[in-house]
């Protein structure tokens, strides 16, 4: 008697496990079944300082989006991502994926009223041969470890309140 109820609340604590992850409230959102860890993840920022994320220490989400200024599905989510980093906990890395060209990226800030995010840039392309990418815009989410755990192809509204709750639901 005492195995079979030891079973019954190990079995509810491994559906529970299981189903504890929401699932993402979007289609082009891809949740990794296991982080992956990169070992550098670095780019540059718009005085062509290299940054490593994994030399940053902060227990944050990170969100790596990759974009260009000639993008038109960047420039309808590009005012959302302004207003995701003004949230606590989280941190929004913006990287042009085309050549460094201050006057095109300030513009393109400027035109959209963006005011809380900083300029990156990818130098060489290596972030996207890194994470492997295949288009614009691509989001890349990063947990506090600095480990990939969703990717995002194609654009969504970042404000979205479904996004909101679930990305907090997988800090």
């Amino acid at each position: 008697m005492k195995l079979i109820n030891y079973l019954i609340i190990f079995s509810v604590l491994v559906i529970n496990v299981a189903f504890s992850k929401e699932k993402p409230p979007f289609k082009n959102i891809l949740l990794l079944d296991k982080p992956k860890v990169y070992k550098e993840i670095i780019f540059q920022d718009r005085d062509g300082n290299q940054l490593d994320l994994n030399q940053i220490n902060a227990n944050e989400i990170y969100i790596l989006n990759f974009w260009a200024t000639w993008c038109a599905p960047c420039k309808d989510e590009m005012p959302s991502l302004d207003k995701l980093q003004a949230k606590e906990g989280i941190f929004v890395y913006p990287i042009n994926m085309e050549e460094k060209n201050l006057n095109n990226t300030d513009k393109f800030y400027e035109d959209l009223n963006i005011k809380n995010l900083n300029t990156y840039f990818d130098e060489g392309l290596k972030l996207v041969k890194v994470f492997g990418l295949r288009g614009v815009p691509t989001t890349i989410i990063l947990n506090k470890n600095k480990e990939m755990i969703a990717r995002i192809s194609g654009s969504i509204d970042f404000e979205d309140e479904k996004f909101i709750s679930w990305l907090n639901s997988i800090r």
